[in-house]
């Protein structure tokens, strides 16, 4: 994971979640349907599960969510507003899996 988040995003670290939408670039019409790929850290999804106080697959359908949100289009790092709008999307996202 952290060759990945070196190679990818230019940080030298470990992460929790890498999502590498298949949309950008020069070929999104090849596999329409797909959005991309979603990368989860276990060690690092276990960690966390256990800092939070919930299970590991708590943890790894956050973390998903995560990626999947990201694939949709939204991106924390550009500011509060589109925080908050990527924080409802999961919220969403995490109901319906529930369901």
């Amino acid at each position: 994971m952290r060759a990945l988040n070196h190679t990818w995003r230019g940080k030298d670290g470990v992460t929790d979640v890498l999502s590498f939408p298949l949309r950008e670039g020069g070929f999104p019409h090849i596999q329409p349907e797909m959005l991309g790929d979603i990368v989860i850290s276990i060690p690092v999804a276990a960690r966390q599960a256990d800092e939070a106080g919930h299970p590991l697959n708590v943890e790894l359908e956050r973390l998903l969510v995560h990626g999947l949100a990201h694939l949709l289009g939204c991106d924390h790092e550009r500011g509060p507003l589109e925080a908050r709008r990527m924080k409802r999307l999961e919220r969403r996202l995490l109901k319906r899996l529930a369901a």
